[in-house]
């Protein structure tokens, strides 16, 4: 006699299936972001451009994802999550495939204002199609892995790209040709998987350039922006300046050892978004804006101290903080939207995560090439002390929850 599962049961797994691949999916879209950087000093290096071309090819990134958001941010919440993640995950295997055969300036800019738009697709569609899919017997899983794997992609990207440039001549073909296959296999895969988000009217209003926020959002959201901004600036400064500083002012001359700066902070933070999953929003942020304060602070006198290792001591700190204040922050907004508002929800969020990952990191990089590297940094870092301790000010005094 055959037994059939019951319908529920089909249901279950196929609910558990979707999570696992939106989750997947935002750490192979992350590592793909973190990858590239580890290669850009050799390119420097190559194709002989100036520090103020770096910073235009972080800028092309940082603004073409923002556009992006602000116009198709909310899209999936009209069409469903996986025409979105398929077309946004096709764009990326095109940058990665731009990136691989980089031979000019121009084709490097043009793959990472690829790479941007991509961004801009998949970061409030994955974001929202993991909340859509959380297992019922899991609450609150969505909120934590929200967290946990945009940062723990990013530190594999980094770490492994520098590992590879140690190690083999061929770190460029085995990265960008290994992410280019990757993302192609996620394009196609999302549509075995149930689609969360049916389709709602409003398609074409929504592409209106805007940064929205569901009415039950707005309040925790904008108590929580201070905190969003403070975390992503603190991650702009890292990611940035950490290998460069790493690599010139510090002696690491390793391209694992410079891809390890940015590995600490992002993977230290998924740890502590894992580790700390039962603390109260409020607590987290609280928390982790006091710990982005005191381990920017340590980072400065690592830096004035000349000591590599200390750096990386710093970051561990900061880590804590940037894991934990944006653990809090998801915490406190995810449950407040409905299915049809989340990638709204989520795209406002990074847009604010952005502009403060994005602007800073490029001045920075503009004023390095006039006042140098470490003297950016100096002053860099203490704007983050500054936003940092504000944050933990109003979470403390705004907020009971």
């Amino acid at each position: 006699m055959t037994v059939t599962a019951p319908p529920t049961t089909s249901r279950t797994t196929s609910r558990v299936s979707g999570f696992a691949l939106a989750v997947t999916a935002i750490v192979v879209m992350m590592v793909c972001a973190s990858a590239p950087s580890p290669f850009y000093p050799v390119l420097q290096q190559q194709l002989g451009f100036s520090a103020t071309t770096m910073t235009a090819i972080f800028a092309v990134y940082a603004v073409t994802l923002l556009l992006t958001l602000l116009v198709a941010g909310s899209i999936s919440d009209h069409v469903g999550r996986r025409p979105v993640i398929s077309l946004g995950f096709v764009v990326l295997a095109a940058s990665m495939l731009t990136f691989w055969h980089a031979d000019s300036v121009a084709v490097l800019i043009g793959a990472r204002f690829v790479q941007g738009v991509a961004a801009g697709l998949l970061m409030s569609a994955l974001s929202a199609a993991v909340v859509d899919s959380e297992p019922a017997a899991r609450p609150g899983a969505a909120a934590t892995l929200n967290s946990v794997s945009p940062m723990g992609g990013l530190a594999i990207g980094a770490l492994a790209a520098g590992a590879l440039l140690d190690g083999t001549s061929s770190a460029s073909a085995i990265v960008f040709g290994g992410l280019t296959a990757l993302s192609v296999l996620v394009a196609v895969v999302v549509w075995f998987v149930p689609e969360t988000s049916p389709r709602h009217e409003g398609l074409l209003p929504s592409l209106v350039p805007r940064a929205g926020l569901p009415r039950a959002a707005r309040g925790p959201f904008l108590r929580s922006a201070p905190a969003l901004f403070a975390g992503w600036a603190t991650g702009g400064l890292y990611l940035s300046l950490g290998a460069p500083l790493a690599g010139r002012e510090l002696g690491a001359e390793r391209h694992v050892e410079q891809g390890l700066v940015v590995a600490v902070l992002t993977g230290v933070g998924a740890l502590t978004c894992y580790l700390a999953r039962r603390r109260t929003p409020r607590e987290l942020t609280i928390v982790g804006t006091t710990a982005l304060a005191t381990g920017t602070t340590l980072t400065l006198v690592a830096l004035a101290a000349g000591s590599y290792w200390g750096f990386i001591a710093a970051a561990v700190v900061a880590g804590v903080g940037f894991g934990g204040s944006f653990m809090g922050i998801m915490r406190s907004i995810t449950p407040l939207a409905a299915p049809h508002e989340r990638g709204e929800l989520f795209a406002a969020v990074f847009v604010v995560a952005y502009l403060a990952f994005g602007i800073p990191a490029v001045v920075a990089g503009i004023a390095s090439s006039h006042i140098g590297l470490a003297e950016t940094t100096y002053v860099y870092g203490a704007v983050v002390v500054v936003l940092s301790l504000t944050a933990a000010i109003l979470r403390k005094f705004t907020s009971t929850d």
